[in-house]
């Protein structure tokens, strides 16, 4: 009798929950930039840079998590910038996700600081307290 093995599952860099997060967040962004692709529709039109992507992150981390998002990073094993890049790389290589010939890792280098954007630049909205 043979017993067929299954390959193990690939080894994730970072926290699963980032890996969904990013998913998430990438959504958002072009949901936001208006680049959704449309039934049908041309997936070029829905690509965004390394750059708008970082922004998308902070912005939704900030909106999910207030002043946790760098302490919700940091336990997925997301420092910086550059790590995001990693996890889109990875993404990419595993075939969750596409790029194009002009998307690079170093599009995620040192982009911004997460001490300074995600907290001390966070403000509370306290409009409708109001």
């Amino acid at each position: 009798m043979n017993s067929t093995q299954s390959a193990p599952p690939p080894r994730l860099s970072f926290h699963p929950n980032a890996y969904r997060f990013l998913q998430l967040a990438l959504e958002r962004t072009q949901k936001t930039l208006g680049r959704r692709v449309s039934e049908g529709g041309d997936e070029g039109q829905a690509h965004i840079s390394g750059g708008e992507l970082l922004l998308g992150i902070r912005d939704y981390a900030l909106d999910q998590f207030g002043l946790m998002a760098k302490t919700v990073f940091n336990q997925w094993g997301l420092r910086t910038t550059d790590d995001f890049g990693k996890l889109v790389f990875e993404m990419i290589d595993r075939g969750d996700l596409r790029k194009t010939e002009n998307d690079q890792l170093s599009d995620f280098s040192a982009v911004y600081d997460f001490d300074e954007a995600l907290d001390r630049n966070y403000r509370i909205d306290t409009r409708q307290a109001f």
